[in-house]
């Protein structure tokens, strides 16, 4: 068995969730990676996606938009300025969300500003769908 590794969720203003998990696939911007016990040294920054966290028993799944993520063998610590459980997200929060990813899209002056807004919407989009 592989064990479990401590795991850190952190906005700026407190740890939103600290648990043992045996795993944590997170969005990294050039891909997803699932993490266990034991992982190598990594530091990434998040694109808006989903944290898939498993924890014994216990399933979460945590929206991002965006962060840094750093790994070693015994822990992963997320570090998201915004984070939603899917779980307990209305569906109001969800348009407010998606309404101010596209306000963003549109006011995106660069290209990495615009393929970052585009990501969002399109995942929020893709969210929506599921909850509906």
């Amino acid at each position: 068995m592989a064990g479990t590794f401590r795991f850190e969720l952190v906005s700026p203003e407190r740890v939103l969730l600290s648990v043992d998990a045996d795993q944590v696939v997170v969005p990294g911007d050039d891909g997803d990676f699932a993490v266990l016990a034991g992982h190598a040294p990594v530091i990434s920054t998040l694109r808006p996606g989903v944290l898939d966290v498993t924890a014994g028993s216990v399933h979460k799944r945590l929206f991002v938009k965006s962060g840094f993520v750093e790994v070693d063998p015994s822990r992963l610590t997320v570090l998201a300025e915004t984070a939603y459980d899917l779980d307990d997200i209305s569906a109001a929060t969800m348009a407010e969300e998606l309404k101010t990813a596209e306000a963003e899209l549109a006011a995106a002056k660069d290209d990495s500003a615009k393929r970052r807004a585009d990501t969002l919407v399109s995942e929020l989009r893709r969210l929506s769908t599921r909850a509906a």
